[in-house]
């Protein structure tokens, strides 16, 4: 029955969902920053850490003092298990679709009851089911392996803000979004499918193993796009396992319902019959793929200074995406391969409450709204036009007057600043303004494309106790460490950590942050004085107002009590 397998899917994104809250509250993004060809970032705490660690113990001795407490306050920002779990629940959810997809659903009776008949017995039939299964597995965590061995884990660290990859992540999942919506289908040549399927006939273990290669290559039209979605989003994540652990979540819930009937081929009976209901899935996973490709572009716009994809220009997008999905769920628009929907059954009503449920969630966006639950992967608020929330607002930093006449790099990275606050962009001016001002400086290590920096701006600094001591009680500097924007050639280095040459303003404040706070993961705060030394440990993502709230005020007491010594 329908029913059996919606209710499964249900169940199961019901397990994903809390892990992936879980990861968003705990990991800090680190490969959402990392500049292309230049310090490659890795999480704070890995073993890729520790790597660097001995780098800067050994090129900079004025980093020992402060390696203990980066570290120290790196602990509680999460793991590297935590993150190959969460690509694996992904995976899992991305192979259930994939069985729902035309090209793979009336595989399933086909191709149990192949193995039933050619066995001759229950329990050979299981066992080679179970045989077929665990090729799968094989073949496409041999794919995720390749992946990773063509780019190289340093390459895969840089492909979250190069603009030519993100450009083409979004031009691929465009193009699938429209395969998916039945514009064209996406296929390998048919003289190597039928090369491979032809070695299937074969008996033993050889012949299973060809069998379960002939599937993943004549379903490649419909999982295609999923498997190359969950690729792109694995691999810019900058773990080395990542397209590897996807690509075994994916295999795995592939797999599963093969032998699953294998072991009890009177569940066949139960299954719903192929139909037009299984392209609906596609039509639906493609709306979903041209959403998501908007988040590639979007890094794109930010990193080179476009200024086409605004926050309210992408939420227009997406409102007019689910809109029409919605609209399509009730039958309204129909797509050239569509069959003919002569009534709304009760599943596809409810989804579509949801989606429009969804689209009215977005709209009040467009005026401002916070939207904290999808706010990291949204563009910064600042790039926002009209916000109804800062009609009147006071202008920002107006209390604090210094003798710095004009902010460096303002012009550049005032639509990163979420509106109400006024940091320096610049180290060195940060530290003039704490000497003439008594206050300590915050330093916020942030970036265009960095989804944490956004989550912890809409989600704590929105805090009216956290505003209130930003504003009050510190001098910020808001350091955007992936900006593409080249620097004067009089400024020019090459750094003395990585042995680099640092000729933007993101090289720059990366190799600064990296060389001196022998960290390289945003975001991460360190509060300093007027001379550079750090007051209290460094502190990454903490999506609790009040944890931060009284890391700020443990800052502020260092400071003062440096001050009256």
């Amino acid at each position: 029955m329908k029913k059996v397998l919606l209710l499964l899917l249900t169940a199961t994104m019901f397990i994903a969902l809390p892990a992936v809250k879980s990861y968003a509250n705990v990991r800090q993004d680190t490969t959402t920053t990392a500049p292309p060809d230049d310090i490659v970032f890795t999480e704070v705490g890995s073993a890729q850490d520790s790597i660097a660690n001995s780098k800067v113990k050994t090129e900079k001795d004025t980093v020992k003092k402060d390696t203990a407490k980066v570290e120290t306050a790196a602990k509680a920002t999460g793991s590297e298990k935590l993150t190959l779990w969460q690509t694996f629940l992904k995976g899992l959810l991305f192979g259930f679709a994939a069985i729902l997809m035309p090209c793979i659903f009336p595989m399933l009776p086909l191709t149990v009851s192949f193995f039933t008949k050619k066995a001759g017995s229950k329990s050979k039939a299981v066992g080679q089911a179970i045989i077929y299964g665990i090729s799968i597995i094989i073949i496409y965590v041999a794919l995720g392996m390749l992946v990773t061995i063509a780019f190289g884990s340093d390459a895969l660290n840089a492909l979250s803000t190069n603009g030519i990859f993100n450009a083409f992540f979004f031009l691929m999942l465009v193009v699938f979004g429209a395969s998916f919506l039945g514009a064209f289908e996406i296929t390998l040549p048919s003289a190597f499918v039928n090369k491979i399927d032809a070695k299937s006939d074969k008996g033993g273990l050889m012949g299973i193993f060809f069998m379960a290669f002939s599937l993943a290559l004549v379903s490649f039209s419909c999982t295609g796009p999923l498997i190359g979605t969950l690729l792109v989003d694995a691999a810019s994540k900058g773990d080395r396992l990542g397209p590897a652990v996807g690509m075994f979540g994916f295999s795995f819930a592939l797999a599963i319902p093969f032998a699953l009937f294998a072991l009890f081929p009177s569940l066949l009976k139960s299954l719903p019959k192929s139909g037009g209901w299984l392209n609906s899935v596609k039509v639906v996973l493609g709306f979903i793929e041209l959403a998501f490709a908007f988040k590639f572009l979007s890094n794109v716009d930010l990193a080179y200074h476009l200024n086409l994809l605004d926050r309210e220009v992408f939420l227009a997008i997406w409102i007019a995406i689910f809109a029409l999905m919605g609209i399509y769920l009730l039958g309204k628009i129909k797509f050239s391969h569509d069959s003919d929907l002569p009534y709304l059954s009760v599943p596809r009503t409810f989804l579509a409450i949801i989606v429009f449920a969804w689209v009215v969630y977005l709209i009040p966006g467009m005026w401002g709204a916070p939207l904290k639950s999808i706010s990291a992967f949204l563009p910064p608020t600042a790039t926002q036009d009209f916000d109804l929330n800062n009609l009147t607002a006071a202008p920002a930093g107006s209390a604090d007057k210094t003798s710095i006449k004009e902010k460096k790099y303002a012009e550049l990275f005032h639509r990163l600043t979420p509106k109400g606050f006024d940091p320096y962009y610049d180290y060195e001016q940060a530290k003039q303004a704490s000497k003439e001002l008594g206050k300590p400086v915050l330093i916020d290590f942030t970036g265009w494309n960095c989804v944490n920096c956004r989550k912890m701006e809409n989600n704590v600094w929105s805090n009216p106790e956290v505003a209130k001591r930003l504003k009050n009680d510190f001098v910020m500097a808001e350091l955007v460490v992936d900006d593409k924007t080249e620097l004067p050639v009089e400024e020019h280095y090459i750094s003395t950590f990585s042995k680099k040459k640092i000729n933007t303003i993101g090289k720059k404040w990366s190799d600064f942050q990296a060389a001196t706070f022998n960290s390289n993961s945003q975001p991460q705060y360190v509060i300093v004085d007027a001379e550079g030394n750090v007051l209290v440990p460094p502190q990454g993502a903490d999506y609790e107002p009040e944890n931060y709230i009284k890391f700020l005020d443990s800052g502020k007491a260092a400071f003062q009590k440096k001050t009256n010594e």
